[in-house]
């Protein structure tokens, strides 16, 4: 079946259909992971944007029930190069293409995604609209523009989860799948706020030794306090941080009180809890290939990112400073406050899909709360 992807800026694509039929629409942005789409599929981070693969083939493994980040798909399209429907794994259950229809997901293939690409680096991540039923440029185009802006949208509190919950399974594994650790093996009691949470976050923390609560975005932060965890950890989410105003005060009261740890979007609002500012990038980072360094160290590691805003650092000159930069970009990728202990990074350390080199920031987050701990 044919398809379009139109931009509203009037760039046009044409391809053919695969998932779901209709039309769909959002912000474009592109993701250079050469594997991993069922995990960028399933991130709530990409809730409200379509995501472009330049890996030029997807599909080839197929679907499988562990390799999921959350319960649903939360990307509102899927555009690549060829899609495989012949998949290879011995996991899978299922094909792109069924898992997509399953889902009410509108996809759209056999189009020039380097060509795609490359506009939107030169013009920036923009709204688009796939559609398998209007073919018309200008309708198509019209109704791109008529999206609203990615700044200035709160979609993380559209995703959270919607009551508090415990949280025990570990890090896969090859023989054993994911285990379940049992509460009394954990030490250390993290309150985890959850604004579009990846479950393998969860499970890095629980094998870091962590006994994990999971709450709402807007859960109060005295009711946090009394649970007396020894740390309090911010998740990764979707959209802009800055409209979520009820949420940065209440992470405000955390300060000085617990060790903080955030990613992501985590990251972002604790840069703004503590004064700064955070600014929309042209076209975001989008992969599992990003080098980063470690101001501290000065190692350079390979990363997993996805994010179209950055905290301004010199914003927060007197309170926090550099602790990790993006080697493409030189933009922000972790920071740590000067006196307190709370540290940030805007990469995925969980690497869901994407390298471990990040790994060990979970236990410096343990460390932390060790040195701190009550």
């Amino acid at each position: 079946m044919k398809a379009v992807l139109a931009l509203a800026d009037g760039r046009i694509f044409k391809g053919k259909a695969f998932g779901a039929t209709g039309e769909t629409s959002g912000e474009v942005v592109f993701n250079t992971a050469m594997s991993g789409y069922q995990e960028v599929l399933t991130d709530p981070s990409y809730k409200g944007q379509m995501v472009t693969m330049t890996y030029t083939q997807i599909g080839n493994t197929g679907i499988n029930p562990e390799d999921v980040e959350s319960g649903q798909l939360y990307l509102s399209g899927f555009i690549v190069r060829e899609y495989l429907d012949c998949y290879s794994n011995y996991r899978a259950t299922m094909s792109l293409d069924a898992y997509l229809k399953e889902n009410g997901i509108v996809g759209i293939q056999g189009i020039d995604t380097r060509a795609l690409t490359r506009h939107l680096r030169d013009k920036g991540a923009q709204n688009g609209i796939i559609s398998t039923i209007d073919f018309d440029p200008e309708s198509l185009a019209r109704k791109a523009r008529a999206i609203p802006s990615m700044s200035g949208l709160d979609l993380a509190t559209g995703v959270t989860c919607s009551a508090p919950y415990h949280w025990t399974e570990g890090l896969w594994d090859l023989k054993s799948g994911y285990p379940q650790v049992d509460r009394k093996d954990l030490k250390y009691k993290v309150v985890a706020y959850d604004f579009g949470i990846k479950l393998n976050i969860l499970r890095c923390l629980v094998s870091a030794g962590c006994d994990v609560t999971v709450v709402p975005a807007t859960f109060p932060a005295e009711s946090a306090l009394a649970m007396n965890p020894d740390g309090i950890f911010l998740s990764n989410g979707p959209g802009d941080p800055e409209p979520m105003k009820e949420v940065i005060e209440n992470i405000k009261k955390f300060v000085g009180k617990k060790p903080i740890f955030g990613i992501c979007l985590g990251h972002q609002l604790m840069g703004l809890a503590l004064g700064g500012r955070t600014i929309k990038l042209k076209f975001g980072n989008h992969g599992s290939n990003l080098p980063v360094m470690d101001m501290a160290t000065r190692k350079v590691e390979i990363t997993a990112q996805n994010h179209g805003f950055s905290v301004d650092i010199l914003s927060l000159s007197n309170v926090a400073g550099l602790a990790h930069e993006n080697l493409n970009d030189q933009t922000v990728e972790g920071m740590a406050h000067k006196t307190l202990p709370i540290f940030s990074v805007q990469h995925h350390p969980e690497a869901s899909p994407g390298p471990h080199d990040s790994h060990y920031l979970f236990d410096r987050f343990v460390e932390m709360m060790e040195k701190h701990k009550a």
